[in-house]
């Protein structure tokens, strides 16, 4: 089954089996679940998530219960700038800025403005722990999303300016229904997660070793190295300051 084919069908069973929560319909997102608050404290109860002092993770909602337990942890979180489209493309939340009782509001999309502010990677703490939404993934760690590709090319950008790096620690919060046991074609940048946690389980996935860049499709998986320029169209990398930064245009 292709990757399209299953977030289908993974957005449908959400849906029809009554598991989704808003914003509906689940379909075209990263779905929301019922659980993403058990699936939040059963990943506080990992050894990754106590021994980090800043996590990036992505801005859905499912995973704003995870934004939320690591300010109230005093974790600095991370989040993306919609698209990388900024010159300074990620959102800082520094807990010790924001006060305690607005905790709750500070991490959420249609609030973080208010509370963040906005950095580029040369002005960024090394990353301890991204938490990645997922439509679907397997219990080998990988990992489909809505299709865009910008949850990988964060993790690549981040890279680039030494900001994580094999060890850092990749973990997604999904229902039991993302979690499919079909093999999922990989390719090279795209990022493995290393914690699969459900509201029910955490399952460790073991991902290999760094592979090379050369594109090709395997069943096991390893974290980029490098952005895979060949691959990024024109119009995106036009939109993207950080890219032409990178590329040395800027």
């Amino acid at each position: 089954m292709n990757k399209e084919a299953l977030r289908e069908r993974v957005w449908d069973e959400l849906d029809e089996s009554g598991e989704a929560r808003f914003p509906f319909p689940p379909h075209g997102r990263i779905p929301n679940f019922a659980g993403a608050d058990a699936a939040a404290e059963r990943l506080a109860e990992t050894q990754a998530w106590t021994s980090a002092d800043t996590v990036k993770a992505n801005p859905d909602a499912p995973q704003l219960p995870v934004r939320r337990r690591a300010l109230r942890e005093g974790k600095t979180v991370y989040m993306a700038v919609p698209r990388l489209r900024d010159e300074k493309p990620f959102y800082e939340l520094d807990p010790v800025e924001i006060p305690p009782d607005e905790y709750d509001s500070a991490p959420t999309v249609s609030h973080v403005e208010e509370y963040a502010r906005q950095v580029g990677p040369d002005e960024m703490d090394p990353v301890d722990l991204i938490v990645s939404g997922s439509v679907a993934v397997t219990a080998a760690g990988a990992r489909i999303g809505k299709g865009e590709g910008y949850s990988d090319l964060e993790f690549t950008v981040l890279r680039e300016f030494g900001l994580v790096d094999d060890g850092t620690v990749t973990a997604t919060t999904v229902h039991e229904r993302q979690v499919v046991e079909e093999s999922v074609p990989v390719v090279a940048h795209d990022v493995p997660m290393d914690l699969v946690v459900t509201p029910d389980r955490i399952v460790e996935t073991n991902a290999p070793e760094p592979r090379d860049s050369s594109g090709a499709e395997r069943d096991e998986q390893s974290k980029p190295v490098r952005i895979a320029w060949d691959e990024l169209d024109a119009e995106q990398f036009a939109e993207i300051p950080i890219l032409r930064q990178l590329d040395g245009e800027d």
